[in-house]
């Protein structure tokens, strides 16, 4: 590789000039996720005032869940689920000044199901949408996973991708709402239905409570809210159910996908669109013509009162699409252990 192309791949982020204030004033650091890169990022802020940009490498990174008190994270990856737990008591800090350590401690081997949203359930154990089979799964003990729901409309469970079910929105530790881009009950067949074809399904009673979406994904109850990312057209919004219509609250100029929402903030992944049929042709190409702006991978900060992005954050070379993002509340300046070292083997916790 030549010196030209090497300079272009390197990763970069830069932020919107007051972001670093915003993240101490609400108590919080984020994490995200990027499987096109094989990469969990956290940005915390460091003594000083300025960011802090932590990583580390897990094979195809894809949903990341928080608990509420930010002590544990689960993490969809290739073909496992990490439960990472945070080592350092309140009030400790690592050599290096960071307030949170997060270290794996415990993994369930899924096999490829293309896992894409997880959460936690009420026992603690990981819940997460297995995209490859169209359903919503928990882990198993003695199996890959044990299928908890499916769509109505998909007739079997099996290795197909039929829909595409993606998201899943919680309420008190269960699946409550789920997205798929279509309705689709044969393999690969979502893909035709990808500009109008998304829907919106009450895992409880399995009515479809809201249609003709594109390429929804990442449904988040937030006081009695069901949000979501119309990705498809680049809309943040949110779903009145007694209507089943989709109210757009800001536009993200890229591919919108992961969103968690935190003190009255939205905060989105974006996405560059790859060059293929699965994301070409989708209104969001015109919408970012007709607003002569072009797309971007980073992060979009959006007040839920005003729609306005108030902050943003930009990712450019190496890093081209993010999948899911979350916040860490009380955190400031997060870490992590991964496996590329023999860290792992020598950060070690004893429970009292």
């Amino acid at each position: 590789m030549n010196k030209a192309k090497q300079t272009e791949e390197k990763f970069a982020l830069t932020s919107s000039r007051h972001f670093p204030q915003w993240l101490t004033q609400q108590q919080i650091s984020i994490v995200f996720t990027t499987y096109q890169g094989n990469k969990v990022y956290f940005i915390g802020v460091q003594p000083e005032g300025r960011l802090s940009i932590f990583e580390r490498t897990f094979m195809r990174s894809m949903g990341i869940a928080v608990t509420d008190d930010a002590r544990t994270l689960a993490l969809a990856t290739q073909y496992q689920i990490y439960r990472l737990d945070n080592v350092l008591a309140t009030g400790q800090q690592t050599p290096d000044g960071f307030d949170a350590l997060y270290g794996p401690h415990q993994s369930w081997i899924t096999g490829d199901v293309d896992a894409h949203d997880v959460s936690f359930a009420q026992d603690g154990r990981p819940v997460f949408v297995a995209t490859r089979f169209s359903c919503i799964a928990t882990v198993s003990d003695g199996h890959s996973f044990r299928p908890l729901w499916k769509p109505p409309f998909i007739s079997k469970i099996s290795p197909e991708d039929r829909c595409h079910l993606n998201g899943m929105a919680m309420i008190e530790g269960k699946p409550a709402f789920a997205t798929a881009i279509s309705r689709s009950d044969m393999a690969d067949g979502w893909r035709d239905k990808r500009a109008d074809g998304g829907i919106v399904i009450d895992v409880n009673t399995n009515e479809i409570v809201a249609a003709e979406l594109s390429m929804p994904h990442s449904p988040r109850m937030y006081r009695g809210e069901l949000y979501l990312l119309n990705s498809g057209t680049g809309e943040f919004g949110k779903i009145d159910r007694e209507s089943g219509t989709f109210e757009p609250i800001a536009f993200c100029p890229g591919y919108a996908r992961g969103l968690t929402i935190r003190n009255g903030f939205a905060i989105i992944g974006l996405s560059l669109s790859r060059d293929n049929r699965t994301f070409s042709g989708l209104p969001l190409d015109q919408a970012l013509l007709d607003r002569e702006t072009e797309p971007r991978c980073g992060l979009a900060i959006v007040d839920l009162a005003t729609g306005d992005m108030i902050h943003w954050v930009r990712i450019e070379g190496v890093i081209r699409e993010l999948f899911d993002v979350s916040a860490l509340p009380g955190v400031r300046r997060p870490s992590a252990i991964g496996f590329k070292t023999d860290e792992v083997m020598h950060v070690i916790s004893v429970e009292a």
